[in-house]
């Protein structure tokens, strides 16, 4: 185990019962508690963070889609103007 350092906290007397009432239900230790409540309030925090990464990545992949499908639509839609402009071409070649 990694080396122990003591810190000092304070604690308004609402929250330390609230905390003596679980680490005595639990059978652990003010420390341990603590340690345990720091362990999950940074992999919570790190999750959050994680989710609002995606978020963001998200929103721009959803930016640069619109772009493309944009681009897409564009280059389609004249592709089906030159596709229509020979079929015309034709119809009037063999009238």
């Amino acid at each position: 185990m990694a080396q122990l350092k003591k810190i000092l906290i304070s604690l308004p007397d609402n929250l330390l019962k609230e905390v003596d009432s679980i680490v005595a239900m639990e059978k652990i230790n003010r420390s341990e508690f603590v340690r345990e409540a720091m362990k999950l309030y940074i992999r919570e925090k790190r999750r959050i963070e994680m989710r609002d990464k995606l978020k963001k990545g998200y929103q721009q992949m959803a930016e640069i889609n619109i772009k493309l499908a944009e681009i897409c639509f564009e280059a389609d839609n004249d592709q089906q103007q030159k596709y229509e402009e020979s079929l015309r071409e034709l119809e009037e070649s063999g009238n």
